[in-house]
């Protein structure tokens, strides 16, 4: 049992199923719990840059500081597929507190990953860019496949969500998205922008999206963006799409590289010029 998850999670969560070997049977249980994707940018165009060797020699650098701060979290490495991480919180070990669990993990990756890039610049090296999602919500985890070949891990429509909200950092222009399930669960600890409501590809009910910021104790340094942007958000919303784009070009005009005001502001001046024939405020994504 040790071997088997010695490389997934913490020690500690060992000796909780080491007290309790029921939870390696085969089959599941439905959890309210937090699940997680991360995915590097442009991973394709890095690894045609690079030999076999030199992109494993750089995946398995970024792949062991990324699962450290994962698993320091208490949280559960589920699997890897190329650079992809799926991990989640909430079993095997209960937390009450896994979605803050893994907000705070999602901060700490960032922060590592800054560290690693300004490591990498200097050897010469490529550097990474990722983009994460959050979604808290029931699932079923457990261990899945055959009797003699199972995977620990998650499934069910909650987890779904969460691997569409990473790919949407493409289209908003930034690093980590959570869902509403998410917010919810840690408004009070970390700050989080509204950025849309969103009808992502496969679901036809919309979903309301935020950008993970940081802790509350920087709500001094973030408010001023989080209270106009929210403004503009809320003129769009309403169809005054001419207000809309005033307010996100003043927004791009003091930070000129914030990627959600960027979005809007070429939302709204294409919707200033042909309105849409009927508008609820949401935003279909085509993409996943």
């Amino acid at each position: 049992m040790r071997g088997a998850f010695g490389m997934y999670v913490h020690p500690g969560l060992i000796g909780q199923m080491m007290k309790n070997p029921d939870l390696l049977r085969l089959g599941g249980e439905e959890v309210l719990m937090t699940v997680m994707f991360s995915d590097v940018r442009g991973f394709t165009g890095i690894s045609e840059r690079l030999t076999p060797t030199q992109l494993v020699l750089l995946l398995n650098e970024y792949l062991t500081a990324m699962s450290d701060v994962i698993m320091a979290n208490w949280g559960t490495v589920d699997k890897y597929e190329g650079d992809a991480i799926m991990a989640f919180w909430g079993r095997p070990y209960p937390q009450s507190d896994h979605a803050a669990r893994a907000c705070r993990s999602c901060l700490q990756m960032m922060e590592r990953l800054g560290e690693l890039n300004g490591k990498w610049r200097s050897e010469g090296k490529q550097a990474l860019d990722i983009g994460v999602g959050l979604n808290t919500g029931p699932m079923v985890v457990g261990n899945m496949g055959s009797n003699k070949r199972f995977n620990y891990t998650v499934m069910g429509d909650a987890v779904n969500l969460g691997s569409r909200l990473e790919g949407q950092n493409k289209e908003y222009g930034t690093h980590i998205i959570v869902s509403q399930g998410t917010y919810e669960e840690v408004r009070e600890e970390f700050l989080c922008r509204e950025l849309d409501l969103i009808r992502v590809k496969g679901k036809l009910k919309p979903v309301a999206i935020y950008e993970l910021m940081g802790p509350v104790t920087e709500r001094q340094k973030c408010q001023p963006l989080l209270t106009v942007f929210a403004d503009g958000l809320a003129a769009y919303r309403a169809g005054k799409f001419e207000e809309a784009l005033q307010v996100f070009q003043e927004i791009l005009s003091a930070y000129p590289n914030d990627g959600p005001a960027k979005l809007f502001a070429k939302r709204s001046g294409l919707y200033v010029e042909e309105p849409p024939p009927a508008w609820d405020g949401v935003f279909v994504a085509t993409s996943k």
